[in-house]
């Protein structure tokens, strides 16, 4: 796919990940539209990235709410005039025992990592369809391939949000809809910022730039996937696949300093 005159929406774009995403492909010269629960956020974003050759445009609303999809593809489409890419990208993370995580918690995942992609997704393809040469990345987690403790319930989300995209690409093959899945591994943004476990505890972080990059060169080249994390990422994920127990074996000895780093991690 060429990036330059694509009319892009990326949800969760004020911030980390799909901010610096925003950056490149309006760079590329794509046509961008970011959204945000935040108002103030969301204006501020654009303004700093508002330059004589960009259009970019921002929607307040909250995804996670059938009122806050319908406002974002509505004001999506008055303002680009149609859509080629959707990144889904917005989501939310509480880490923790799972019996000591609140319902409200464990269902705020779900709804906006898991069943807003799903929603918004089967909302916009009629004018994915129109495009003739559109896409879908869905940004899942490198924790959808290797479960880690205290992340039970976002593991879920990320893995169904992976598989989803997986079924979603076989579903649309031929028909003018590519669907990209996208697996960061520890990525420094805002989101991490309460958590506190480093590259010991296998929460080494990259830059959301790099991330960005990847994604944009994957979009481009329409490829199926990007798993980020090198080579140290790959043999965990064969050992994981190959000898699970193992795998289970090295996060038992990692259990109590792991779970005192993350009990604060909170992004909802």
């Amino acid at each position: 796919m060429k990036i330059n005159g694509k009319r892009v929406l990326i949800t969760g774009g004020s911030s980390g990940i799909g901010l610096a995403l925003a950056h490149v492909l309006l760079a590329k010269g794509a046509k961008v539209a970011i959204s945000g629960r935040r108002p103030d956020v969301v204006a501020e974003v654009v303004r700093s990235l508002q330059t004589n050759s960009a259009e970019i445009h921002g929607i307040a609303a909250d995804v996670a709410t059938a009122e806050g999809r319908t406002a974002t593809l509505e004001q999506t489409l008055a303002v680009l005039g149609g859509l080629d890419v959707l990144v889904n990208n917005a989501g939310g993370v509480r880490a923790g025992r799972l019996e000591n995580t609140g319902e409200a918690e464990l269902l705020a995942m779900i709804d906006v990592g898991l069943t807003a992609p799903i929603l918004l997704t089967r909302a916009a393809l009629p004018v994915l369809r129109e495009s003739g040469d559109a896409a879908v990345v869905n940004v899942s987690s490198a924790i959808a391939l290797v479960g880690a403790p205290f992340y039970a319930t976002y593991a879920a989300v990320k893995a169904g949000l992976a598989h989803f995209g997986e079924a979603l690409r076989r579903e649309l093959k031929g028909e003018g809809i590519h669907v990209l899945t996208i697996y960061p591994g520890g990525t420094d943004t805002p989101m991490m910022k309460s958590n506190r476990a480093g590259a010991e505890l296998g929460f080494s972080r990259e830059p959301a730039s790099a991330v960005a990059e990847a994604i944009v060169e994957a979009i481009e080249s329409g490829r199926n996937e990007v798993i980020r994390g090198g080579e140290a990422r790959a043999q965990m994920i064969a050992l994981n696949r190959e000898n699970p127990s193992a795998v289970d074996d090295q996060f038992a000895g990692l259990k109590p300093a792991l779970e005192q780093a993350v009990k604060d991690h909170s992004a909802l």
